[in-house]
C-alpha cells in the first residue's frame, strides 16, 4: 500500500473533531500537489489490520472456530473475547477492539480531504477526481469496518468535520441507513476509480495498493452479501432484534426481504464481469497436477504484483507494535512449532482447528468428509463426526509408508505412518496445513537437516507437549503464509523479511458471492451457482459438484437429497457447500468469524469445547485420539448478544443518548 505520511491535518482527541489549525493554512496545503499526495496518503493509515490474526480487527481469526490459539503469556485481548470475557468497561482501546475513535478519525479526514481536494489546481482533473474518488471509497469502507464489528453505527454522511455535532444528542442510524449509504458512496467511487491505477498515469509499481474500480464494487459485493444475510435480514426468523430500536423509537434492524440476495449476486457479477481479474494458477513443468493445484493456491499470496491476476485490491506487509517482525513474519513465527529444533522463536500460538482440518475435500471424490458433528451435552463433540460414508474418509487407522505428496523432496522426506484422517485430502489441506506426524517442508531447519513435525510428550517429539511452556494446542501446525525451504532460523533475517500482499479482497470470493447469490435469489439458479464454484474448486484440483454429489437434486430449492445420514432439501445442501467452500478457500484471511455471525451459526458453532489431537499422549499412535481435556485455557463462550459487539463506556459516556447493542 501507499506509504502513510504526516499531513498538515491532525486528529484530536474527540472522535467527531479534528483539528484544521486555520483554513488558510488548509486551503494553501491542498492547493499544492505533494501536500494532497501526502494527505491522501494518510487515508490509506487507517486500513484494518485484518492481517493480524492474533490482535486487532485481524482477531476475529482467533475468535472464530478455525483457530484454536494455544494460552501463553502472549495473550491478546481477543483470547478474552473468546472465553466471553469481554464487555463495555474493558473494551477501551484499539487494543481491546475498540475501533469506534479510529474510524471516526478516519472517517472524518476522508471527509476534510473531499472537502477541500478541488483546491489542487497543480495535478490534472482527472487525477484529482481519481484521489477523490480514493478518498470516497476509504471513507465507506471505514464505515464498512464499524458496521461489520458494531453493527449498525451513526452515518455522518457528507458534514464537513467540524464541531457542528453534538454527542448527547446522536444516535445510531439503521441498517438500511447503513447500508445505504455505504453502497451510495462506492457507487459515486467507482465512476472516477480506473480498472487499473497506471491508468491515470502514474506510476504502477510504487502505487499498486491503491484503490481502484474493482476494489469499490468488490466491497459492494460485501457488503451488499452482509446485508442479504440472516442477521441484517429478518434474523432468520428469530426475532432477535425486532424489537431493537433507537432512543426515538426508530426500528435499527430490517424485516426480510429476499431482493437483497439479488443485489448481492449482482454486485459480485459486476466484478467478474471487469474483466481484469483471473484466478491464480501455477503450472510448473514436471510436476503433477496436484503439485500444481497447490502451487496454484499457495501463490494467491505469494505471486507479487506485476502478475497476480487474483487480488483485485491488497496491502503489502507493514509493521506493528513488535518491531522485530513484520506483519506477516509474525504470524509465521507465531505459528511456526516451539521448541527450537525446528524454528527459532517458534511459538505455536496460531493453529488451525479440528473444525477447519475437518472442512477440506477429499481429492478422490470432492466431497467434504465431515457432514456434521454428534452432540455431548448439547455440544458439537469433534470426537464424534458424523462422516459422508461416500467421501473415502477414514477417521480412524493408519497408512503405513504414506509418501508426502507436496513441498518436499522424496530423498528426504521418506514415506512415513500417516493417519487416515490426513491421508487423500485437497491440495489446499497440505498447503495450509502441516499435521503432526508429517514432514516439516524443508530440507533445511533450525536443527540442521530435515524433520518431522511432531507433538505429543516425549523428547522425540519436535514440539513436545507441555502445561508449562509454548506448544502446540491442536496437532497441526498452520503454514500457509510459509513457502517451503525457507529455513526459519536468525530471528529478523528469516521472518522479519518476509513480505506478502494480503489479498483483501480476490476473485475466488466474488464468484463464491456470486453463487450464493444465486442459490438463496428468489430466481434462483443453482445451475450457475455450481458452475462459479466449480470454477474456485477446479484451482483446488477437485472434480465439480454434480460429479461429486450426483445424488443431490441442487435445481429443485424444496425436494430433499440425503448423504449418508443427512438429509436437506437442494437448497440447503449448496448453500451448506458454499460455506464450506469459503471455510477452506479463505481460512485464516478473516472471512469465516463473519460468516458465522451473519449466518447466524455462532451460537451453536462457537459454543464447543477445545478439542485437540491427544498431546499429551506418550506416543505418536495414541496422539491421534481426539480429546477435550488436554488444552491449557478457557473454553470459547458466545451468547445471543456477541453477534454484535459492545460499545465502550468511554463512548457512551461522552455519547449520553446513543443505543447500546442488545444485551451489553
Amino acid at each position: 500500500m501507499i506509504a502513510a505520511a504526516a499531513m498538515a491535518v491532525t486528529s484530536c482527541d474527540s472522535f467527531f473533531d479534528i483539528n484544521l489549525k486555520d483554513q488558510a493554512n488548509l486551503e494553501d496545503s491542498m492547493s499544492r500537489s505533494a501536500s494532497v499526495k501526502r494527505y491522501l496518503a494518510h487515508l490509506y493509515a487507517y486500513i484494518p489490520r485484518d492481517e493480524n490474526t492474533r490482535a486487532y480487527e485481524g482477531g476475529t481469526v482467533l475468535r472464530s472456530d478455525e483457530s484454536l490459539n494455544a494460552k501463553s503469556q502472549y495473550e491478546t485481548f481477543w483470547y478474552k473475547v473468546k472465553r466471553g470475557e469481554h464487555g463495555s468497561d474493558n473494551t477501551t482501546a484499539e487494543s481491546s477492539a475498540n475501533f469506534w475513535k479510529r474510524y471516526y478519525q478516519g472517517i472524518a479526514e476522508c471527509t476534510t480531504f473531499l472537502d477541500n481536494v478541488d483546491l489542487d489546481k497543480e495535478d490534472d482533473p482527472a487525477l484529482v477526481a481519481c484521489m477523490k474518488a480514493e478518498a470516497r471509497f476509504l471513507r465507506a469502507y471505514y464505515y464498512f469496518v464499524l458496521f461489520r464489528h458494531y453493527g449498525p453505527v451513526y452515518v455522518w454522511g457528507d458534514k464537513a468535520a467540524d464541531q457542528e455535532i453534538d454527542p448527547a444528542t446522536m444516535d445510531r442510524g439503521s441498517v438500511k441507513e447503513n447500508i445505504d449509504f455505504i453502497v451510495s458512496e462506492l457507487d459515486k467511487a467507482a465512476e472516477d476509480l480506473p480498472l487499473a491505477i497506471g491508468d491515470t498515469g502514474i506510476s504502477e509499481g510504487s502505487n499498486k495498493g491503491r484503490a481502484t474500480k474493482g476494489a469499490a464494487l468488490a466491497l459492494k459485493a460485501r457488503v451488499l452479501l452482509y446485508a442479504a444475510s440472516p442477521l441484517y435480514n429478518g434474523q432468520a426468523g428469530t426475532g432477535m432484534y425486532d424489537s431493537f430500536k433507537d432512543k426515538d423509537g426508530k426500528s435499527l434492524f430490517d424485516a426480510y426481504d429476499a431482493s437483497k440476495w439479488g443485489a448481492a449476486r449482482d454486485a459480485a457479477k459486476a466484478v467478474i464481469d471487469l474483466g481484469p481479474y483471473s484466478l491464480v494458477k501455477t503450472e510448473v513443468s514436471g510436476n503433477t497436477p496436484f503439485q500444481n493445484a497447490a502451487a496454484s493456491y499457495q501463490n494467491v499470496w505469494f505471486e507479487r504484483w506485476n502478475t497476480n491476476t487474483e487480488i483485485i485490491w491488497g496491502w503489502w506487509y507493514r509493521s506493528w507494535a513488535d518491531e522485530s517482525l513484520g506483519t506477516v513474519g509474525g504470524d509465521i513465527a507465531y505459528a511456526a512449532p516451539s521448541g527450537g529444533k525446528i524454528a527459532l522463536a517458534g511459538y505455536s500460538l496460531n493453529s488451525p482447528s479440528l473444525r477447519l482440518v475437518d472442512a477440506y475435500p477429499m481429492a478422490e471424490s470432492g466431497r467434504y468428509p465431515v457432514l456434521e458433528y454428534e452432540k455431548t451435552s448439547g455440544m458439537l463433540d469433534f470426537s464424534r463426526p458424523v462422516v459422508d460414508p461416500l467421501s473415502g474418509y477414514q477417521a480412524s487407522g493408519f497408512t503405513d509408508n504414506y509418501q508426502q505428496l507436496i513441498d518436499v523432496d522424496p530423498a528426504w522426506a521418506t514415506p512415513f505412518k500417516a493417519h487416515n484422517s490426513t491421508v487423500g485430502r485437497d491440495a489446499r489441506y497440505y498447503s495450509n496445513f502441516v499435521p503432526n506426524g508429517f514432514w516439516w517442508p524443508s530440507s533445511r531447519t533450525y536443527s540442521g537437516g530435515p524433520l518431522r513435525f511432531t507433538c505429543y510428550d516425549s523428547a522425540e517429539c519436535t514440539s513436545r507437549f507441555s502445561t508449562t511452556d509454548a506448544c502446540n494446542a491442536v496437532g497441526y501446525v498452520w503454514r500457509r503464509l510459509y513457502k517451503a525451504n525457507n529455513p526459519l532460523g536468525e530471528l529478523k533475517a528469516d521472518y522479519q523479511t518476509i513480505r506478502y500482499i494480503y489479498p483483501a479482497f480476490r476473485l475466488a470470493e466474488m464468484y463464491l458471492i456470486y453463487a450464493e447469490g444465486c442459490n438463496e435469489a428468489t430466481d434462483r439458479n443453482a445451475a450457475e451457482a455450481i458452475r462459479v464454484i466449480d470454477l474456485v474448486r477446479k484451482r483446488a484440483g477437485l472434480n465439480g459438484i454434480r460429479t461429486a454429489y450426483p445424488e443431490i437434486n441442487f435445481d429443485s430449492a424444496d425436494a430433499v437429497s440425503t448423504v449418508g445420514s443427512v438429509s436437506k432439501t437442494g437448497k440447503e445442501w449448496l448453500r451448506w457447500i458454499i460455506l464450506q467452500e469459503r471455510m477452506c478457500e479463505f481460512a485464516f484471511e478473516g472471512q469465516r468469524h463473519y460468516d458465522e455471525i451473519r449466518w447466524m451459526n455462532a451460537m451453536e458453532d462457537y459454543n464447543t469445547l477445545n478439542w485437540t489431537l491427544h498431546l499429551s499422549a506418550d506416543n505418536y499412535e495414541d496422539s491421534y485420539t481426539r480429546v477435550s481435556t488436554d488444552y491449557i485455557g478457557g473454553r470459547p463462550v458466545f451468547r445471543e448478544r456477541d453477534y454484535l459487539f459492545p460499545f465502550g463506556k468511554d463512548q457512551l459516556a461522552e455519547m449520553t443518548n446513543f443505543t447500546q447493542n442488545p444485551g451489553w
